[in-house]
Formats: C-alpha cells, structure tokens, sequence
C-alpha cells in the first residue's frame, strides 16, 4: 500500500502544501480581513485611495494591454502558431463540455447578473464617447453596443492569454502547474519552485482569487437577497445572509469534491443549456422584432467603433467614466485572470493553440453577444416604448442593479416561471465559477497538484465561505473587490510577460511553421521556395 493511502486527511494535506505560497496567500487575505472588522473605515479609506491612485494614473495602461492581448489572440487563431498542441495527448474532454466548463469558470455569473441591466443604465446615462440625448430611441442602440464592448470579447483576452502560458508550458515544457509557469522561457522550468519572482506571483494569485471569489460570493447572495425583498417582502438581516452563502458554499464545494468530470463539466453543461433555453425563450415572448433590429444596429457599431471605445479615456469629463466602467471592467477579470488561466490550462491538455485561443474570445463572444442582444434589448424596448418602468427600481438606491432581472421577466408573459430559471442560472453559473477558482487555488498552494486532496478542497470552499459571510455582515465586500482590482495591475504585467514568453517560445522552436504556412497557401514545393529565396537573396560572397 502507497503511502499516500496510510495518510489520513490531515496528513495528506499538510504534506502535499507548498507552506510559503499556502501561508502568505491565505495569510494576506486573512489579515485583510481581521483588519477591515477591526477599523472599517480606516481600511476601507486605504483601499479607496490605492485603488484611485492605480486607475487615475493607469487608466491608459489597463486599456492598451487588453486591447494588445485581444489583437495577439487574434494572431493566435489565424496565424500559423495556433497548429501547436499542448501536449502530445487527446484532448481530456468533448469540445462542448471544454466550452461550458471555460465559460462557466469565467465571467459567466457577471454576464447573467448585468445582462438586463447595463443596457438600460447607459440608456439612462449615454456614455460621454457619444452625443445622444439620454433615454431617447437614439440612445438604445449606443447602450447596447457599449454593453456588447464591455463583455463580449476583450474581458476573455486577459484569461485565455494566461491560459495559453501556463498550459503551454505545463504539457510541452513539463513546467510545475501553477501560475508562475508562465516565467519558464526565462528562468527554465525546474527553477519554478524555487524562484523568488515565482513565489510572489503566486503568492499574490491566491490573494486576488480568494478576494475576487469572496466578492462574488457576497455580490451573488446580495442579489439573491434584493430578489426576495423585492418581490417577496423577505426583509435582509445578518442570519439570512450567513444562510444564503452558507447554502451557496455547501453546494459549490460539494460540486468541488466530486471533481472535475462528475462535478463541475456536469454542472456546466447544464448551465449552457439553460442559458441558451433562457435567451431563447425571452426572444420569444419579448419584443423580438424590436430587439433584432436594435440588436443589429449594436453589432455594427461594436464592430464599427471598436477600437475608439478600446482606448477612449478622456472626453468631456470621459475619464471618470472611463475609469468607473471600461477600466474598472479590464481591472476586475486581471485580477481574476491567475485562477481562470491555470484552470483554462488545466482543463487544455491536447488542444491546439488555435482552439484554446478561438475558444477564450471567440466562441465566448457568440454566447455572450446574444444573451446581452436579447435580454439587454427586451429591457431597452419595454422601456422606451412605456410597456414598463424597468429604470425605476434599478434607479432606487435601496435596490440597484441587482433588482433589473427580477423587472424585466417580471415584465415579460410567463415572467414568474422565467424569474425561477434566471434566479437558478446566475446561482448555478456562480457555483461553477466558485468550484473552478476553489480548484485553482488548491492547485496554488500544492505546487501545481493537478487533482488536490478533497480536504484540501473543503478547507479553500470553506475559508471562501467564511470570508464572504463576514465581509457580507460588515460591509467589507466593497473593499475587499477593490483590494483585488488593485491586483489586476500587477497580473496586467504577468500577461505581458506571457505574450514574450510565447513569442520567444513559438519562434525559437517552430519558427519554421511560417514557412510551411506560405508553402500551403501559395503551392510551391519546398524546394520551389528554397530556389526562390535564393534568386531573391544572393550570398554576400
């Protein structure tokens, strides 16, 4: 009998442990918290501060390295280096179920909560890159279209291109599977564990994970909570609250324990086809040939407009606004980019590049783009047109946008039945959101252990828990979400690094692939293309 299994729990997860990484990750965010209990607004004034600092002086910064992730991606798919494999395997998973798990693990909860919201927002507010009266018909499709920029494509950029660096490394360079792989280029593989630039970076990937996953813990249940006051008069207290994120941990680490295959691509398949049955149905029952036709309009301004939405900053007062949304969202999923990559990496062994890169921003791009097409147009209609005040509830400062889907399908025939599958698709998308980034951290903090020991599981599912419970009872989420946007900053730089990193990689070992590439296109023969290079480049001699 193996060692392994003469170990009980406890000694099994203290050994598989890498303690520095274990230690300041958890650490770090513990302390966080014990702080922010202890002198609220003294820590929340400190968080606010940096996280001012970082977004009035880097606001640029943010929006140039998204947009040069996004245009490398696009390199990726067409160009001749997405033929690379990771790996010498098949790949582990059906290419549904690698699409729902990816899908599922990143801003899918995001995607389903601001849905039918953010449209109607901007229809009340025209973002300042444009010179439309609010709340007008002129106004609806600009809304939209800004919707669709926000969470169609460049959000995915900053978590596939991470993915692509570790997972290239961990399967081609059998580099340890951990955020920091991504330094293999310059450092070598084996001296992973024991660099020192290694070390930090994952140290400070546990950090935003565990805050970003808090967050959205707290961010999900208070959406959930709004839901029962508002249409059922269930008053919000601390008790319930603990209750809700207690139910919502039970369930995501249960999904965690069963692992992989059993839990979170079971879990996620089931999500997709809600989420599809959802976006369809709405386009039934709602305004369908009011919200293809603004929907329309939205595409060809997204696509028109892309690259001065991509870097607009400051006009008229532009950069506040730039800064509280398109920054704010380039900010959140940097932050969220170290647990996201290592688990697109994880679950990458035996895809090509191409497929990896085309699956992180484009076959997300054509679930997203029509979820935010349907749902966001349905709720610009009813309310342009008077069938529905949708803006006043969201408007009112005791409900905000966490009240905009219970409006919307309340709005709509069939809403109260609609209502239940919303409610269950944002619980079910965060739980397969929650379950992934639990994974990638134990994943951290075990030196790249591609299946942790459930304890070690249960004790990351329970500490998540913990924290958000806390944070929901004394007001903290706020800052602890600022805490880790402030990370995004430094993992902007980690993703560039990536980008050099395979660059180099790619060039050095499989710069011939260009050649062969113009081979197929053009028809020559390898010879043809030698005798040619040589009319056009004679020797110096």
């Amino acid at each position: 009998m193996s060692q392994s299994n003469d170990q009980g729990p406890l000694e099994e997860f203290v050994e598989e442990i890498e303690p520095v990484i274990f230690a300041f990750g958890a650490g770090i965010t513990l302390l966080f918290v014990a702080i922010f209990a202890y002198k609220p607004e003294t820590a929340g004034d400190i968080v606010t501060r940096a996280n001012d600092l970082v977004l009035a002086h880097f606001n640029w910064a943010f929006l140039v390295i998204m947009l040069f992730f996004v245009l490398f991606l696009g390199f990726l798919i067409f160009g001749p280096w997405g033929n690379l494999r990771f790996g010498d395997e098949p790949p582990e998973f059906s290419y549904f179920s690698y699409f729902t798990m990816m899908y599922s693990a990143g801003l899918a909860a995001g995607i389903v909560f601001w849905g039918p919201a953010e449209s109607l927002i901007h229809y009340a507010s025209v973002p300042p890159l444009y010179d439309v009266p609010a709340k007008s018909t002129a106004a609806m499709p600009i809304a939209l279209q800004y919707s669709l920029f926000h969470w169609g494509l460049t959000q995915w950029s900053c978590f596939t291109v991470m993915g692509i660096g570790i997972g290239y490394y961990v399967y081609n360079h059998d580099a340890p599977l951990r955020v920091s792989s991504v330094l293999t280029p310059f450092i070598g593989a084996d001296s992973i564990k024991d660099s020192y630039w290694a070390t930090i970076i994952d140290i400070l990937a546990v950090f935003a994970t565990l805050g970003g996953v808090a967050t959205s813990l707290g961010f999900i249940g208070s959406q959930f909570l709004t839901g029962l006051n508002y249409r059922w008069g269930i008053e919000l207290n601390d008790l319930l609250t603990i209750g809700v994120i207690t139910g919502m941990t039970v369930i995501f680490t249960a999904s965690l324990v069963l692992g992989i295959d059993r839990g979170i691509r079971r879990l996620s398949n089931f999500n997709m086809t809600l989420f599809g049955v959802l976006m369809i149905g709405t386009l039934i029952v709602g305004p369908t040939w009011a919200i293809l036709q603004v929907g329309t309009q939205a595409m060809a301004g997204f696509i028109g407009d892309f690259f001065k939405m991509s870097l607009f900053t400051h006009v008229a007062g532009g950069g506040e606004w730039a800064n509280t949304w398109t920054v704010f969202y380039w900010a959140w999923p940097l932050a969220w980019s170290p647990f996201a990559g290592l688990f697109i990496a994880r679950i990458s062994r035996g895809r090509s590049v191409r497929e990896v890169a085309f699956t992180g921003i484009g076959a997300t791009a054509m679930a997203t783009i029509p979820w935010f097409i349907v749902l966001g147009g349905a709720g610009l209609q009813l309310q342009n047109s008077g069938a529905a005040n949708l803006l006043g509830p969201i408007q009112n400062p005791s409900l905000g946008e966490s009240v905009s889907g219970y409006v919307l399908f309340g709005a709509l025939p069939f809403g109260s039945i609609f209502l239940f599958f919303f409610l269950l698709l944002v619980m079910t998308f965060f739980v397969t959101s929650a379950d992934s980034s639990t994974l990638a951290v134990s994943m951290m903090v075990t030196g790249g252990k591609e299946e942790p020991s459930a304890g070690n599981r249960i004790f990351w599912g329970v500490l998540q828990g913990l924290v958000a419970s806390i944070l929901m009872v004394i007001g903290g989420v706020d800052a602890l979400q600022m805490a880790a946007i402030i990370t995004g900053g430094p993992f902007a730089i980690v993703g560039l690094v990536a980008c050099v990193g395979l660059i180099r990689s790619f060039r050095k070992k499989h710069g011939n692939l260009l050649l062969q590439e113009e081979t197929v296109i053009f028809g020559w023969s390898e010879k043809e293309t030698t005798e040619h290079q040589q009319k056009v480049e004679p020797n110096d001699d």
